[in-house]
């Protein structure tokens, strides 16, 4: 299956914690972190729950 490269360029402080979780279910918890997803639904929708949060690098 295809990978998915995201990183985070948003803090999650004074985010909610359903997407300080989402951020976690990422793989992400540190700024500029990057995390490598295979790319399924369940990821690209965590991904436009947060768009503010993250970056996708390619994919």
């Amino acid at each position: 299956m295809a990978k998915i490269k995201i990183k985070q360029i948003g803090s999650p402080i004074r985010r909610t914690k359903d997407q300080r979780a989402t951020l976690i279910g990422l793989g992400l918890n540190k700024m500029h972190k990057v995390s490598e997803l295979e790319d399924t639904p369940e990821v690209r929708g965590m991904i436009r729950k947060l768009p503010h949060m993250v970056e996708v690098i390619e994919g």
